[in-house]
């Protein structure tokens, strides 16, 4: 068994021995929370306990008004092929929106790849964000753990033989909206993005996701993610426990505050270096290869990010993932501008 794959076997099983019970799960975010500031956002202050932190997201009777009608979205949802995807494919993938918000008209953007062996086994992976503005599509699935990485001419895709859908059905959510193809339709709603809008986002577009797919209603259920995501998790997972009629059975989580400190002091010590990868060379392009690369997984190539970015503009690959939300001059990047003051107007699809 290759490394990667030891890995993530490795990360599965601790996720199975996180929490044995509703109650040692919430003991233990409690520490989490407490301990370590996660449940105090820079939109809000801290609460004195986490059932009323909880309880000023949204009510049960809240988050009921917020299931809307999902038959028979899920078909549409469907990835028929990608622009450039390879042959061989034995996986269904599934992306598009998910309401959170009729009245204010928001709505988050999914990619869902089921597990490539046997889409049946219990086993759910949301990946929740990169980052504070930063995305899971972009960064997550295309560049680190979904089933494609993009070729240098940014407009071809190879297989990544260590892909977590291998063995796991993966969700990846683009959270919060104003970031990648999720959008609202009022433009003062990014303004008004904080954490804890974030996690009652979550919670309501999990609800409806499951509306959508209801065969995983019930199932075993993780929620992991990296950088900023230490955050949205532990308030997420916190968010779906007190909701427990909703069937979604969380079985454990994965965040690391300590990242964020590593990453502070590895930027504080130097200025030319890739922080997530020391030994890794720089890239000094900011566009494709006319000619593409020979691809390859094990070497790294440190201008990954241009390619991923060039794919995703590409209207062909938008229109194929049902994420072309706008006529305007909208361009992806891996960073929403939204949360750096600058907030692009975006027309949603019909809700």
């Amino acid at each position: 068994m290759k490394p990667s794959f030891n890995c993530l076997f490795l990360l599965l099983c601790f996720l199975h021995c996180v929490a044995s019970s509703t109650l040692r799960q919430r003991d233990a975010l409690n520490k989490f929370y407490f301990n370590n500031g996660v449940g105090r956002s820079s939109s809000s202050s801290s609460s004195s306990s986490s059932s009323s932190w909880v309880s000023n997201l949204l009510s049960v009777s809240g988050l009921k008004s917020k299931v809307y009608d999902n038959s028979g979205l899920k078909e549409g949802d469907k990835v028929v092929w990608l622009p450039g995807q390879p042959e061989g494919v034995n996986f269904d993938q599934y992306a598009r929106y998910v309401t959170v918000d009729r009245a204010n008209g928001r709505a988050l953007f999914y990619y869902f790849a089921e597990a490539a062996e046997n889409s049946g086994v219990v086993i759910a992976v949301a990946w929740v964000g990169v980052g504070s503005g930063c995305l899971s599509l972009g960064y997550g699935a295309m560049e680190e753990l979904g089933p494609f990485r993009v070729i240098s001419d940014g407009k071809t895709l190879y297989k990544n033989p260590y892909a977590w859908n291998e063995v796991a059905n993966v969700l990846f959510l683009e959270s919060p909206a104003g970031v990648s193809f999720s959008y609202s339709n009022s433009t003062s709603n990014y303004a008004k993005s904080g954490d804890r809008r974030t996690a009652t986002d979550a919670v309501v577009f999990l609800v409806n996701w499951l509306e959508r797919f209801q065969e995983y209603k019930g199932r075993d259920f993780f929620i992991t993610g990296e950088s900023y995501a230490d955050h949205y998790i532990p308030q997420l997972a916190h968010a779906i426990l007190h909701h427990k009629d909703f069937l979604i059975n969380l079985k454990g989580i994965a965040a690391t505050p300590e990242y964020d400190n590593a990453l502070d002091q590895a930027n504080l010590a130097v200025e030319e270096l890739d922080v997530y990868n020391i030994y890794a060379p720089l890239c000094f392009s900011s566009s494709v290869t006319p000619t593409p690369k020979s691809p390859s997984i094990e070497n790294f190539d440190p201008c990954t990010s241009n390619y991923v970015e060039a794919y995703l503009n590409n209207l062909e690959v938008q229109k194929a993932l049902h994420a072309n939300i706008t006529k305007l001059n909208y361009t992806w990047s891996g960073c929403s501008g939204d949360f750096d003051g600058v907030v692009p107007v975006r027309v949603g699809p019909r809700l």
